[in-house]
C-alpha cells in the first residue's frame, strides 16, 4: 500500500511556498515554465556559485576540477538511482524541449 504524502512537510521543504498570495497559501502550478526548488537544492546551488563556479570539463584549475567532480558525481548518483548500466548514459539538457529534440534527432539519424 502506498504511503500517504505529508503535504505540510513537503511545503516546508520549499521556502517560496511559505507565503500568502491573495490571502491564501501559495500554490504553484506553472511547472512547465519553471519548477520551484526545495531548500536542499537552493543550498547546493548557492554553494556551487559561491565556491565552485567554473565550466565543467574545460579547465585544469581547482574550481573547474571541483565543478567537474560534482557534475560527474551527480551523473553517477542518478545512474545508480535509475539503475542505469553507466553514468555515461545520463545526459543533462537545458530543458524538456532540448531533451526531446536530442532524442528525436538521435533516433531519426539512426533509423531513417
Amino acid at each position: 500500500m502506498a504511503e500517504k504524502l505529508d503535504l505540510t512537510q513537503i511545503r516546508k521543504d520549499f521556502p517560496i511556498l511559505d507565503q500568502q498570495v491573495n490571502g491564501s497559501p501559495l500554490v504553484y502550478f506553472d511547472n512547465a515554465a519553471t519548477t520551484q526548488k526545495p531548500q536542499l537544492v537552493l543550498d547546493a546551488l548557492n554553494h556551487y556559485y559561491s565556491k565552485d563556479n567554473a565550466n565543467i570539463h574545460r579547465g585544469l584549475h581547482t574550481l573547474a576540477e571541483r565543478a567537474t567532480s560534482g557534475y560527474e558525481l551527480t551523473r553517477q548518483k542518478l545512474a545508480n538511482f535509475l539503475n542505469a548500466p553507466s553514468s555515461d548514459q545520463i545526459i543533462f539538457t537545458s530543458g524538456t524541449t532540448a531533451g526531446i529534440n536530442l532524442v528525436a534527432q538521435t533516433f531519426g539519424r539512426a533509423n531513417f
